[in-house]
């Protein structure tokens, strides 16, 4: 996208990116800035770039592009500059806080439809309607109503609107971290997480398999997204794994099994960690000991199965020339950022204050070796990459505080938790299955992570209602929310693994969805096992864990004893 840009749009974007750089760093270690500059520039200058890297389709009509970016800086830089005054007059607005609020509700809405899709907008658009038009409704989710201006007003200005939780944790922790994966993959570091255990394990069992597994956990714990996990490890680990004797559908099948595991793994998590400590007022560093387990523990229900499948078909690997132990010598020091994040997020250290030192050593790591320096041309090279690659989930701030607001607005927040309580009969196994059912389809439309914070908004309150503790009740929604990746029928994650293999789009995604079995067992150990969510003395929690271990491999062998029969090779 990037290189369709005219040579001042480029210059525009690289400009842009070093501010988003520069200002997040500044605000995280040396001074932090009021609210209203700090998601303010990050909204203005997301809008901005994707008004310009997603242009309209026809090119006869890009001076609208203009118009819209044009319009994005005057309606925020309009918030940012009167927050106070507006603050003040809160639900006194005069004519031009209104229009400027309509222009900003309506340009979240065109944002997300260029890069997001329909799908998104047309789940904003009902939402608009339903709060504009909530009077007229089922006596069940019914509300007051209010005025399309009005509506779009408390959507802009209110704290749980466009400007609140997502946009918050965007500007606050995702936008370093989305540029700290992008420094760590510029030192060279992508290259040692898979080389590193194709040596150890690529002559095992299976082992180019494994190998995904274990590399795609090591990527995905900073890269944010399975999507950009498959496409970037799964061009190295699906050719080989293929070449080992793993059939095109199964390999493909693997690495995006593989690569979701990266969203629950710390020290990053994707975003939905930080929009977890966000919502739950819990440190990071906790929630980060939390998912540990839990995120080993898919891993490895990962490794067993393919481990098993490989046995039965008698795939086995290729000795590494390089012995691993040899490798790691050559590149331990890639995992150092790694390690300095997680040591000073345990510490106390905020994640924006970790991610900012993580670069620094990320940069520091480069010139270990003359061919992975980071010079100034790499480093606005990795600075425009982190950008770009937040845009997409950047994009999603406006129609994101459009649902939100309206749910809070409107009151069903509660409303939807009595209606999944009473369809449940008060079970708790049942109201998982729907809130399964709701993420998966809230998830064919909208990023994952999204997805995570509309479904938490409304569905946590029915966890905790039926007594499952807070961070239980949120890393349940929080795994669930990753099934749209690798279940049927929309799995965007298992399709980029097909292409890759090249084999059959919907074989590779029921494999896929194979694979991630333990995706669907975790909510239920976090609803009804405090253990798993360290909730308990630490001999309990141990005890609990070591039961589960031996559960994980149980249950992985037996489901691929299962599965894996019906899939006799070609």
């Amino acid at each position: 996208m990037f290189d369709r840009l005219t040579f001042i749009e480029k210059k525009i974007f690289d400009s842009l990116s070093l501010l988003l750089l520069f200002f997040y760093s500044y605000s995280a270690i040396v001074q932090p800035v009021s609210t209203q500059f700090h998601r303010g520039i990050y909204i203005v200058i997301t809008y901005v770039l994707v008004f310009m890297v997603y242009p309209i389709k026809w090119p006869q009509f890009r001076f609208l592009d203009y118009i819209l970016i044009t319009l994005s800086i005057v309606s925020i830089g309009y918030w940012m500059l009167n927050f106070e005054s507006i603050n003040y007059r809160v639900g006194a607005e005069n004519d031009l806080d209104r229009i400027i609020a309509v222009i900003g509700v309506l340009l979240g809405i065109e944002l997300a439809r260029r890069v997001v899709g329909v799908v998104f907008v047309f789940i904003g658009s009902i939402l608009l309607f339903y709060g504009v038009y909530g009077d007229i409704m089922p006596d069940m989710i019914s509300h007051a109503g209010a005025s399309f201006v009005d509506l779009c007003t408390t959507i802009f200005y209110k704290s749980d609107g466009v400007f609140g939780i997502m946009a918050n944790v965007l500007a606050t922790y995702v936008i370093l971290f989305v540029l700290f994966g992008a420094f760590l993959e510029a030192s060279g570091a992508q290259q040692f997480f898979v080389k590193w255990p194709l040596a150890v394990f690529g002559h095992k069992t299976g082992g180019p398999g494994k190998v995904a597994v274990i590399a795609s956990g090591l990527f995905g714990s900073i890269s944010g997204s399975a999507i950009a996990n498959v496409a970037s490890t799964g061009t190295f680990t699906i050719p080989m794994m293929k070449k080992a004797g793993f059939e095109p559908h199964v390999a493909g099948g693997i690495e995006p099994a593989a690569s979701i595991g990266g969203m629950f793994m710390p020290p990053i998590m994707g975003a939905g960690g930080f929009i977890m400590a966000e919502l739950t007022g819990i440190k990071y560093s906790h929630i980060m000991l939390v998912a540990l387990m839990p995120a080993l523990l898919y891993f490895f229900s990962v490794y067993v199965m393919v481990h098993y499948y490989a046995k039965k078909h008698g795939i086995k690997g290729e000795r590494s020339k390089v012995k691993g132990m040899v490798i790691f010598k050559n590149g331990w020091y890639f995992l150092t950022p790694l390690i300095l994040i997680s040591i000073l997020m345990l510490l106390g250290y905020s994640p924006a204050f970790a991610a900012v030192w993580g670069m620094i050593c990320c940069i520091a790591i480069s010139w270990f070796r003359k061919d992975t320096r980071i010079t100034p041309s790499s480093f606005l090279a990795a600075a425009r990459k982190g950008a770009e690659s937040g845009l997409k989930i950047g994009a999603t701030v406006g129609v994101i505080g459009i649902i939100i607001g309206v749910l809070t607005f409107s009151g069903l927040i509660l409303t939807f938790a009595d209606i999944v309580i009473e369809i449940a009969e008060g079970k708790l196994w049942l109201t998982i299955l729907l809130i399964a059912l709701a993420s998966l389809i809230l998830g064919m439309g909208v990023p994952v992570t999204a997805a995570y914070l509309i479904t938490a908004t409304v569905a946590v309150p029915a966890l905790t209602e039926l007594g499952v503790n807070q961070l239980a009740s949120h890393m349940i929604v929080y795994w669930l929310s990753q099934d749209s990746n690798i279940t049927p029928p929309v799995c965007i994650a298992a399709f980029v693994g097909a292409t890759i293999a090249k084999a059959n789009m919907w074989r590779t995604a029921f494999m896929s969805f194979i694979f991630a079995k333990f995706l669907y067992l975790a909510p239920f150990l976090f609803g009804y096992v405090p253990g798993f969510s360290l909730d308990g003395t630490a001999f309990d929690i141990a005890k609990v864990m070591l039961l589960i271990l031996f559960g994980t491999w149980g249950y992985s062998y037996l489901m691929s004893g299962y599965w894996f029969k019906y899939f006799k090779r070609a």
